[in-house]
């Protein structure tokens, strides 16, 4: 496409919206355009934009919808109103060609006012099962973009195109594993879990991941990302393990996955992308609580295909968690063979696919 456009990418509250966007704006940027990155005022997402000083970011007041019936709905549609009207100033400021939502609440005011403004709107749901927020904001879009394909069936009224979700540009190039165990002080021979529950954490995963550890093999070796709230209770459950390491926060995914023969994780969809980009065998718990249950739905699909274990938390303990990963690591062809799986399930191209199907929707025909 020869014109340079300005998009506008609402992106903010966790990091399976977070990262995807930042991969958009990476692949809009590459093609020649313009990107603005609205994010939410959540220590989240100031934390994991800070290494991306090239990339242009400004937050919007966080606006999370209560149940339906709540007394809170009025205060909830007032400062939805309120979020709108900032999200149009900023539109006509950027000279936005176009909105793109990476999902969630916070996607809705500034696709909606996007869509009022009468710019071409476009939301992406990474998820099996697409969020309720979604499927509300597509009612706004010219299209939507799926990184599942059976995600499909919950928009039927709306044009889809299946992108797969975006991945960050390092993530799909990791440093070699022995520069990737010197930056979190590991032994780059010693068999390693990567557990993460993802940018929020994961309180009760955490809590049997740090148990198991004492009945895993002798030689494994722990990168725990246990999240900020929970970094100082996860370091005293495994205080004096060693080769034990816990983090509060990680800005090094990609040496987190380069050292990595094993990941324990929640199943958001955007960590599974990466865990899929990675080539990485994976022990999958879902969380429990999210809506409709989308983290079971986005885990069977790599269950299904051979990628990795799916369990419920609700029946998991510490010594079958320890099993379990030592079964998978002890185990050549089985690890190989979902590594494998896990690999064939990447959409390396998903940013791009994405600035196409933009570029293809505003092109005049």
């Amino acid at each position: 496409m020869s014109r340079s456009l300005n998009i506008l990418i609402a992106c903010g509250g966790t990091g399976g919206h977070l990262f995807p966007g930042i991969a958009v704006a990476e692949a809009l940027r590459a093609r020649g355009h313009a990107v603005l990155l609205l994010i939410s005022e959540k220590k989240v997402d100031s934390e994991a934009s800070a290494k991306y000083a090239h990339l242009q970011f400004q937050t919007v007041p966080a606006v999370a919808k209560p149940p339906t019936l709540s007394p809170r709905m009025l205060p909830f549609l007032w400062k939805l109103w309120g979020s709108i009207r900032h999200c149009k100033r900023v539109i006509q400021e950027f000279q936005a060609d176009a909105v793109l939502g990476m999902g969630g609440f916070t996607s809705l005011p500034p696709v909606y006012a996007g869509h009022k403004l009468g710019l071409k709107t476009f939301i992406h749901d990474s998820n099996a099962r697409p969020g309720r927020a979604n499927v509300m904001t597509s009612r706004f879009c010219t299209r939507v973009f799926l990184g599942m394909t059976t995600a499909q069936a919950f928009f039927p009224k709306r044009e889809t195109v299946t992108t797969g979700t975006p991945v960050r540009p390092e993530i799909t190039t990791l440093p070699n594993r022995e520069a990737a165990a010197a930056s979190f002080g590991l032994d780059p021979t010693r068999p390693t879990i990567v557990v993460t529950g993802g940018s929020q954490g994961a309180h009760r995963l955490n809590e049997l991941s740090a148990q198991a550890a004492a009945n895993l093999p002798p030689d494994t070796q722990v990168l725990h990302i246990a999240g900020a709230s929970d970094f100082q209770r996860v370091s005293e459950i495994a205080q004096g393990r060693p080769g034990y390491k816990v983090l509060g926060f990680c800005d090094q995914m990609p040496s987190a996955y380069a050292i990595a023969d094993l990941i324990i994780a929640r199943s958001g969809a955007s960590s599974m992308t990466e865990i899929a980009s990675a080539g990485l065998p994976s022990i999958l718990v879902p969380y429990p609580y999210a809506a409709d249950d989308h983290q079971t739905r986005n885990a069977e699909v790599f269950a299904r295909a051979g990628a990795a274990t799916l369990v419920q938390e609700s029946d998991l303990d510490a010594e079958k968690l320890a099993a379990l990963a030592a079964s998978i690591l002890q185990d050549l062809p089985t690890h190989q063979s979902m590594a494998k799986a896990a690999r064939a399930l990447a959409v390396p191209d998903a940013a791009d696919r994405v600035c196409a199907a933009i570029e293809a929707t505003l092109t005049p025909s």
